[in-house]
């Protein structure tokens, strides 16, 4: 695993081994601190160049995914200050949602138990990436 940002109320995780794209796991990450509270309208992201050099990524790759939560207006980018969480909230209630988070949530146990894992160390452990009632004010 790869890391970003180890002091920062949010970590970039990278999983080389799991065969999601690079660009793909940061937008997840982004997504899923922004529903979390994690990371907060306002919140200024890492420069393209600085998380490149934090995960041992090309660039390139960073800025894929930036353009993607750009353009999907999930962060906004104004020259010459950084790169920020804008002000849209992750939509909670559509059914597409619903059902992405359901087919999600039966594959990710479904790996999980095919890997020796319970229903139960699979949840105790996605209640350990819940933020700190400090992190989330």
């Amino acid at each position: 695993m790869k890391r970003a940002f180890k002091d920062a109320p949010f970590e970039f995780l990278l999983d080389l081994q799991s065969g999601v794209p690079v660009y793909r796991q940061v937008i997840d990450q982004v997504r899923s601190g922004m529903a979390s509270g994690a990371l907060l309208p306002g919140y200024q992201l890492p420069t393209v160049r600085q998380l490149a050099v934090d995960l041992e990524i090309n660039p390139n790759t960073v800025l894929r995914a930036y353009r993607e939560l750009e353009l999907s207006g999930l962060i906004e980018t104004h020259q010459g200050t950084g790169t920020f969480i804008a002000n849209k909230k992750v939509e909670k209630n559509s059914a597409e949602r619903d059902r992405q988070l359901g087919q999600m949530a039966g594959e990710f146990a479904a790996r999980a138990g095919a890997a020796g894992f319970s229903l139960e160390d699979l949840i105790d452990r996605l209640r350990e990436l819940l933020p700190s009632p400090a992190q989330r004010r």
